[in-house]
């Protein structure tokens, strides 16, 4: 046991449910499950939505969340079985032997405290260091992890730094008491493809030079390539495959863990425009109240009958600003938007019944986006209610065929969204904009927090109902190999201002401007060495400036 830092062995963990209607019951989520951690190694964990990717990484920690409870086997940390332990040593080892990196930093942080206090807190409570040596050690992190103004950016408060710096500053905060082992929980997943490659680089730097060990938890197979020594398949509770990144990635055994591999090579060839547009976004000009200057500069786009345009850049570039300004949610300076042949009015007060039933939205986080006391047939009922004012027997007919559209049965229409699994939910948040009989849906990131497997069903089924009820799609993304799937059209913005436009084979065909060849060149390849590859060609591109 003295060469291995974390040994897991027949690890079973389970869950109490509470169905709305239902007695309780006790469900298990991971079946068994055993694996060994060396010091200095990553072991990534990749899987589905609910195949126990985190439940897993936060046993290491002897921790449930939720509610889950560790119902069988054994963990070993630094040699002693964890398990068993009293919380007073279990909190002891909690933030000094392991820690915890979580894939929303921004809810991670206190909103009140500036960011130093909080990365050396634990270290401080924990005595590990005094305030003088947290902070020197704190400083020393900011510097590794790439962090502009190591010397004072822990002076300022987590709303005063970008998504991809706070995302170091939680891996600072995570390294600043020298553990043994830090558990990585999706720490890119919410990042654009530009940012993600300086905090995957600063995130394995610090860890070969730390010698620190981890568990880098993803569903990003491309990701996750680019980080580990080993890689864990898991699907359902159940370990489907374990073996060497290499050997995952260039000679999969198991059948899942192949589909896992090939699924980023979905390519759709694009389809020229044939009728005039039902969307076009002319000369917007935009700035939130309050502010006195302008988030978007004469942004044009259009988008035509049965088509989808790819909105694409990194965070802060003016993608969802763009949404909100179609949508009515945000009145423009300047410009109009013009839709199906008239101007809509600029705000949404304005805009009529069928103006709003006409211009639907998919949200990226369906489990905000539902009630979860309503049932799946209240939910998508309510815009047949709504707009069309059906009851009874007609709108549970409607409801139905929906079900059936997005390939849900009818079992699915007494059911809660706690019920549904990720991809499910967001299967029931595509019905429910169906359902007003759209011309135009805008989709917000609508696959980015999903697995590949399921995003790549969400995918399919979109192009599927494009081509029965020819909707539009303006599809709001950072993830390129999304738009290579789905995209006819593309606008790349950068900064609020579109700085290429036009169809995908065009716009995705060299020459490129300096921006578009950055966001191409930072998709994450399935292959080994890709990340050192790309900033070695970005350190070399930068000397020769």
């Amino acid at each position: 046991m003295s060469e291995k830092l974390l040994k897991v062995e027949n690890l079973k963990i389970g869950a109490r449910i509470y169905p709305p209607g239902e007695k309780p019951r006790n469900i298990d989520i991971v079946h068994g499950v055993s694996f060994e951690l060396e010091k200095g190694k990553v072991l990534g964990l990749i899987g589905e939505s609910g195949a126990g990717k985190s439940t897993i990484g936060l046993a290491s920690m002897a921790y449930g969340r939720g509610g889950v409870e560790i119902t069988g086997g054994k963990v070993w940390v630094n040699g002693r079985e964890i398990l068993g332990t009293n919380l007073k040593d279990l909190r002891k080892l909690r933030g000094t032997e392991v820690t915890y990196v979580s894939q929303s930093a921004a809810a991670s942080f206190n909103p009140a405290k500036k960011i130093l206090e909080q990365v050396i807190e634990a270290s401080l409570h924990q005595g590990k260091f005094s305030k003088k040596e947290a902070e020197t050690r704190a400083v020393e992190l900011f510097t590794k992890l790439g962090l502009p103004d190591p010397e004072n950016i822990g002076d300022r408060y987590p709303h005063q730094v970008s998504g991809g710096q706070l995302q170091r500053c939680m891996t600072a905060l995570a390294l600043c008491p020298e553990p043994d082992l830090v558990v990585f929980d999706e720490p890119t997943t919410a990042l654009d493809v530009t940012t993600q490659i300086d905090v995957l680089m600063a995130i394995k730097d610090a860890i070969r030079d730390t010698g620190v060990a981890a568990l880098y938890i993803t569903h990003d197979l491309a990701v996750v390539a680019q980080v580990s020594d080993e890689i864990m398949v898991l699907k359902m509770g159940d370990m489907v495959e374990h073996g060497t990144t290499d050997q995952i990635i260039n000679h999969p055994v198991e059948e899942y863990t192949r589909d896992l591999v090939s699924v980023r090579s979905t390519q759709h060839d694009g389809k020229p425009p044939t009728d005039n547009p039902v969307l076009t976004v002319e000369n917007v000009t935009a700035r939130y109240k309050g502010t006195n200057f302008d988030v978007l500069h004469n942004v044009t786009m259009e988008l035509h009958p049965g088509q989808t345009l790819a909105v694409v850049g990194e965070s802060g570039s003016g993608k969802s600003t763009t949404a909100r300004v179609i949508t009515g949610l945000l009145p423009p300076r300047e410009g109009k938007i013009h839709f199906d042949g008239r101007d809509l009015s600029l705000d949404l007060e304005g805009r009529t019944r069928d103006d709003l039933r006409e211009l639907q939205m998919i949200y990226q986080m369906a489990d905000v986006a539902m009630n979860p006391r309503q049932t799946v047939g209240t939910i998508i009922g309510r815009p047949l209610e709504f707009y069309f004012g059906m009851r009874g027997a007609e709108k549970k007919k409607r409801i139905l065929e929906l079900l059936e559209e997005i390939e849900m049965g009818p079992e699915f229409l007494d059911r809660y969204p706690a019920e549904l699994s990720g991809g499910q939910k967001q299967r029931v948040c595509i019905a429910r904009a169906l359902a007003a009989k759209p011309k135009v849906i805008i989709c917000d990131e609508v696959t980015s927090a999903l697995d590949p497997l399921v995003a790549d069903g969400i995918l399919k089924l979109l192009e599927n109902l494009q081509k029965v009820e020819n909707v539009a799609y303006l599809f709001i993304t950072h993830d390129l190999a999304t738009v290579r799937a789905i995209a006819d059209s593309i606008a790349v913005m950068y900064q609020g201002r579109v700085v290429r436009y036009g169809p995908k084979a065009e716009v995705l065909a060299p020459p490129f401007d300096d921006y578009t060849d950055l966001l191409l060149s930072s998709v994450p390849e399935m292959r080994l060495g890709w990340l050192e590859e790309v900033v070695q060609n970005r350190k070399m591109e930068s000397a020769g400036n």
